[in-house]
């Protein structure tokens, strides 16, 4: 068989080999790692913080932890303080001229960008481990402290930045010795330890005889529609226009430069799962704010950015993934910048007019395709909405859409394009018969 086929042709590269054992050892690690609650706090005492995160903006970054989050983990921040740190940072990198130039320094930039990147995460840790103390001291009974006072609090502040950092270097590690994004990869595996619990919870509530809900034959729909959202997702993360852009042929010698077609690959959903991640932030604002106001008319109101499977809530959370996704491409795809790039390098499209003219005609195609991707990307958020009216159990429904569904996807795809470049250079068969997988660097969607 292909896949058997695959797998030994695998294990032949010995370098491709150690690079995979190396990723499966490191991901063992930070799993690991997620069980080590917090020195002077008792494990069996965790049942209300559990309880709290399981959905709301603490269930997502208990999602993105990979449960640590909930287990008052040494990893408990997990690895998004990292993140946030880089969106700052790269969204500082289109305001202020100091970035702009660091980023046009080539590697020598790069890792000015990243130190920066990395004390920026410190900084962030220093703010957020207190806090995430503080909520362990309002969640949890006092008999569940060991250890209290100042000393506690500094000693899990160290440990939790410490926990952070070295998460942040276990995904440095990966994409230096192993397969692919490091960081993608620690999410995608935290988003997948969740599965197996999951889906048993889902069999065992259709296999409730009392509750009617349909037995074996519901659970295979779901599957048969999981399939489907999956092969939309797909299409979604892989979408791409293609650019064409022609070079000027120059002759340096007796050697000729340029005169071939190339094609620049603009992506039909370019932000990823950036829009989700701000609407969802967004949303909860209201709620926060209406636990320290008395009134009925903003309790009201908040109770409609309380019920997730609300009309009105899934209707401005995807208005709110459209308007998102264009600002997010705006600030992240650069015409200027491109049209540039090509006239240095003596390229131009095909029909249009370097200069303006390219930069409007670049503008003006991200334009058409990002609404068809926004209003697909909004569709795939509001997924899990309709799954759990449908009955679906809400840990399960969270696998039908969100930035659950468009990380797993598009991190999985990314390591197998990875997998599928050693094969190839070895001149080994790719992975598919029907032609080479495309990532996120062929037209996917980034992570952060």
């Amino acid at each position: 068989m292909k896949l058997f086929e695959t797998i030994r042709n695998i294990w032949k590269i010995e370098d491709l080999k150690s690079r995979i054992t190396t990723t499966i050892g490191l991901l063992l690690i930070y799993r690991l790692g997620s069980f080590v609650v917090l020195p002077g706090i008792d494990p069996t005492q965790l049942s209300a913080l559990k309880s709290q995160t399981r959905d709301g903006v603490l269930g997502l970054l208990d999602m993105f932890s990979g449960g640590a989050f909930s287990n008052a983990s040494i990893f408990a921040l997990g690895i998004m303080p990292y993140i946030s740190a880089s969106i700052v940072i790269q969204l500082m990198g289109i305001a202020v001229p100091y970035f702009q130039r660091l980023q046009r320094e080539g590697e020598s930039g790069r890792r000015k960008i990243n130190q920066i990147t990395r004390y920026l995460t410190v900084l962030i840790l220093v703010v957020q481990a207190p806090g995430y103390l503080t909520n362990l001291f309002n969640q949890l009974p006092d008999a569940a402290f060991v250890a209290t006072g100042w000393s506690f609090t500094v000693t899990s502040t160290i440990i939790l930045t410490a926990g952070t950092m070295f998460v942040m270097w276990l995904g440095e590690r990966i994409t230096d010795k192993g397969i692919g994004n490091g960081i993608s990869l620690i999410i995608m595996i935290g988003i997948i330890a969740r599965l197996p619990q999951s889906l048993f919870a889902e069999f065992i509530s259709r296999m409730e005889a009392a509750s009617g809900s349909g037995g074996l034959v519901m659970l295979l729909i779901e599957f048969v529609v999981l399939f489907f959202v999956f092969a939309g997702t797909i299409a979604l993360v892989q979408g791409t226009r293609r650019i064409p852009v022609q070079y000027a042929k120059r002759i340096v010698g007796n050697k000729q430069y340029g005169g071939v077609r190339q094609y620049i690959p603009l992506k039909v959903n370019a932000a990823g799962v950036m829009p989700i991640i701000f609407a969802q932030a967004i949303m909860f604002i209201p709620v926060t704010f209406a636990g320290f106001v008395d009134s009925e008319t903003a309790s009201g109101f908040a109770s409609i950015f309380a019920n997730f499977t609300g009309v009105w809530y899934n209707v401005i959370f995807a208005l709110m993934i459209i308007a998102f996704t264009y600002f997010y491409t705006a600030i992240t795809i650069n015409p200027t910048q491109m049209a540039e790039d090509m006239k240095r390098n003596g390229g131009f499209i095909p029909g249009v007019k370097p200069g303006k003219k390219t930069v409007e005609f670049l503008d003006s195609v991200m334009s058409k395709i990002t609404l068809p991707g926004s209003v697909f990307l909004a569709m795939v958020a509001i997924l899990p909405a309709f799954a759990m009216m449908a009955g679906v159990d809400q840990g399960f429904a969270q696998f039908y859409g969100g930035t659950s569904l468009l990380i797993l996807v598009g991190v999985v795809l990314d390591t197998l394009q990875q997998i599928e470049s050693h094969l190839l250079m070895r001149h080994y068969d790719g992975l598919t018969k029907s032609g080479r997988i495309m990532g996120r660097s062929g037209g996917g969607a980034a992570i952060y």
